[in-house]
């Protein structure tokens, strides 16, 4: 037997899980934690803590085109994985609670 709380979400995804799989809802989802850790490595880079480390990015003119590139990177990485995961934990979380009502 399902809890309300069960099948209200059985509902809900039923309805929304084609939506969520879109790639613009995985944009809203995973966007802030990609541009906070992208914003925290930059904010580093700029403290000029790790002497050794701004003085070889400086050496070659393209090295803080490689550290943007390398955030813009990480930021997309971010944002994919973390929507791709949270729409697979609750697809999980939706076949489990089918397959418990189809028992019942």
């Amino acid at each position: 037997m399902l809890t309300k709380e069960e099948e209200r979400f059985l509902q809900y995804w039923e309805g929304n899980r084609q939506k969520k799989k879109r790639l613009i809802t995985h944009l809203a989802a995973g966007l802030p934690l990609g541009v906070l850790m992208a914003l925290a490595i930059f904010v580093t880079y700029f403290s000029n803590w790790y002497k050794r480390a701004i003085t070889l990015i400086n050496m070659s003119s393209s090295g803080v085109l490689v550290v943007i590139i390398g955030l813009i990177l990480i930021v997309v990485f971010i944002v994919v994985f973390s929507a791709r995961h949270k729409w697979e934990m609750y697809e999980q979380r939706y076949k489990e609670l089918q397959a418990k009502k189809d028992l019942n």
